[in-house]
């Protein structure tokens, strides 16, 4: 453990930015599972539901700076293709 005040709060907030995107990126993985389901279900209200969900976590955490904006970008590009290929 660091003895300067500074690095210590810096350590602290390090730890509490850690926690939070591991969090998010849970979450982010947990949505984008239930919009799998959905799709894999084949119902098309559910899965449009289930899509803009995960859409809208995804677009969370690259506005916060947990995921590059285009990591997110591409996330949400693979999602949509497969939504549609699930609907044809």
């Amino acid at each position: 453990m660091p003895n300067i005040k500074s690095v210590i709060k810096d350590v602290k907030k390090s730890r509490e930015r850690h926690e939070r995107n591991i969090a998010v990126k849970s979450k982010i993985k947990t949505f984008v599972k239930k919009a799998k389901g959905a799709m894999a279900a084949g119902d098309a209200a559910v899965t449009q539901q289930a899509v803009s969900a995960a859409t809208s976590v995804i677009d969370k955490a690259a506005e916060k700076g947990i995921i590059h904006k285009n990591a997110a970008a591409r996330r949400k590009s693979r999602m949509m293709l497969s939504a549609n290929k699930a609907k044809v």
